[in-house]
């Protein structure tokens, strides 16, 4: 054997597909879908409104502006709006405040209870209110008063209903995070309870008031299906859009409101998100949680409040359901199913519909949501900034606007994915990237959750990025891509207002055959298809609670 020494072998080097080249190709089909899919939409809409009868220019403008019907509609919608916020933010803090702050009773059931109304279209709370108060409606028919629920009232009432659960979710998790140390100080000082409400448990929350109520405020002015059922002859914004498209076929004109619509949805988005950057933390490593004192008077005042409240949140669906079970409400109350018969226009096939394109928009939703979450958190190009923009623009975009804008970039044949529109799934794709936000919002934070050593220790052991991914982040990440799935599945389910202009005789789904029933006055089978809907989320959430409590994944909240 001789010393001579032996050069090393040179090592192999590797094509690894998660690298550079694959990140920049993921995040350019990430940019491209998003263009198409939401920015086209809404630039088309901006573009169709400056195009009149003569050409390009500010007609459609000129004739909106210059009529003092839409100021009268813009002051009708404003008025709604803004006492829509005002109820439903005082209603559900209080609220908010007894299941966090007392010993009421069967907390879990009260939580439930004020959810349903995201298990149904939003006209569902105004059918409800029809049936409870309206000229036939139990009040009036078998208890002899004279409510009249129609017009401005009735649409508050109903899209109070219809945004409580929104402001109490938010609410309740500003009231839960609180530091017993303030409180105690408090007592120890002399303080009152309600000086300790006014002077720390109302200014720590102020951020979560102010979260909530642009939140109100932006559904209730943009809301359409309450406000179409239940308004009688008072009009707003959106049921002017509905008129001008559907009723009067001018799309310009449409286009223009729609820009209207659009303008104090975006206003409210920016001041939330300028108040959330100025909040600071509420609890730090020194704080300590805080323990809730026995009371019995106050626990008794609003254990009331709440089983009081509880019940209106029971009355809407339970009326509805009784309704769907007689021959004839108000006149024939014998029992009697043949309204799920379905014997009407296209029978039951909206709701095989509805199923259909649900599931598609939560496997769609689920893939899609998650790219942009990896490539806006873990993938370095020059893109990442441009797709977490867009990712959560949807949620300044009113679902009657971007439901516009499919119809007006789609329905033309100067664009090649013309061949899409009057398609199922057109309407998945509009349904995903109209609640693309929130699923975006859910997979980020996430993401953000998983350690950075993961991806370094995969990366020294030779793992790419993409096997990084499928081996590690994924299995990790799967339970809350399954609730994400689940939020997808129940939003297509019960929305409405985003998919109104883009509904076929082909393409029908449930939830549009409730405003069209109730629009005939088949009120009996309206109710029958909106128990349905409600009976179908309320199945794929227990399913889904099962799945994932066999699975071990009992933390991930499947109502948000």
């Amino acid at each position: 054997m001789t010393d001579q020494a032996v050069a090393p072998t040179p090592p192999v080097r590797r094509f690894r597909i998660g690298d550079r080249s694959f990140a920049l190709v993921v995040s350019i089909a990430v940019l491209v879908m998003m263009i198409l899919f939401l920015v086209i939409p809404v630039a088309s809409i901006l573009l169709r409104s400056f195009v009149g009868e003569t050409g390009w220019g500010l007609e459609n403008y000129t004739e909106t502006l210059q009529s003092g019907r839409v100021w009268e509609l813009v002051g009708n919608s404003l008025a709604v709006a803004v006492l829509t916020t005002i109820l439903s933010l005082s209603l559900a803090y209080t609220y908010a405040y007894a299941i966090q702050r007392t010993h009421v009773v069967f907390k879990g059931f009260l939580r439930l209870v004020v959810m349903t109304p995201l298990f149904a279209p939003s006209l569902v709370q105004a059918q409800g209110l029809i049936f409870l108060f309206g000229r036939n409606g139990a009040f009036n028919r078998f208890l002899g008063f004279d409510f009249d629920i129609y017009g401005f009232w009735g649409i508050v009432l109903a899209d109070v209903l219809y945004t409580f659960p929104y402001a109490f979710l938010i609410l309740s998790a500003a009231l839960a995070a609180s530091d017993a140390r303030l409180y105690e100080g408090a007592v120890v000082m002399g303080a009152k309870p309600f000086r300790i409400f006014r002077t720390i448990t109302l200014p720590s929350t102020r951020y979560g008031i102010a979260a909530a109520g642009f939140v109100v405020f932006s559904l209730t002015i943009t809301d359409f299906g309450n406000a179409i059922v239940i308004g009688g002859d008072f009009n707003v914004l959106a049921t002017e859009i509905y008129n001008k498209v559907i009723g009067q076929g001018k799309f310009g004109l449409g286009a223009v409101i729609g820009v209207l619509l659009l303008a104090p949805a975006v206003i409210s988005k920016l001041l939330e998100r300028r108040i959330a950057k100025r909040q600071h933390a509420l609890i730090t490593d020194q704080s300590k949680p805080l323990t809730v004192r026995d009371n019995r008077r106050r626990d008794l005042v609003f254990g009331l409040y709440t089983y009081a409240v509880a019940c209106v949140f029971m009355a809407v669906p339970l009326i509805v359901l009784l309704a769907s079970l007689v021959k004839l409400w108000p006149y024939n109350l014998a029992f009697s199913l043949k309204h799920y018969s379905f014997d009407v226009q296209n029978g039951a096939q909206p709701l095989w519909n509805s199923i259909g394109v649900a599931f598609a928009t939560a496997i769609f939703g689920v893939i899609l949501v998650t790219v942009a979450a990896i490539v806006s958190q873990k993938f370095r190009t020059p893109l990442r900034g441009p797709i977490s923009f867009l990712a959560i623009l949807p949620t300044s975009i009113p679902g009657m606007v971007l439901g516009l804008g499919y119809v007006l970039a789609f329905n033309s044949t100067a664009n090649p994915l013309n061949v899409l529109y009057g398609t199922f799934p057109l309407i998945v794709l509009l349904y995903v990237y109209y609640n693309h936000a929130q699923g975006f919002l859910i997979a980020t934070t996430s993401l953000k959750q998983i350690s950075a050593t993961f991806d370094e220790a995969s990366t020294m052991l030779g793992g790419s990025q993409l096997r990084t991914l499928f081996r590690v982040t994924l299995p990790i990440l799967w339970p809350t891509l399954f609730g994400v799935g689940v939020f997808f599945f129940m939003r297509a389910m019960v929305s409405l207002s985003a998919v109104i202009f883009l509904i076929t005789p082909q393409t029908q789904v449930a939830a549009v055959s409730v405003l069209q029933l109730s629009d005939r006055g088949a009120n009996n089978q309206a109710a029958a298809f909106s128990v349905c809907i409600m009976l179908i989320v309320l199945g794929a959430l227990l399913l889904a609670r099962c799945v994932l409590w066999l699975a071990g994944a009992r933390h991930v909240s499947l109502i948000r």
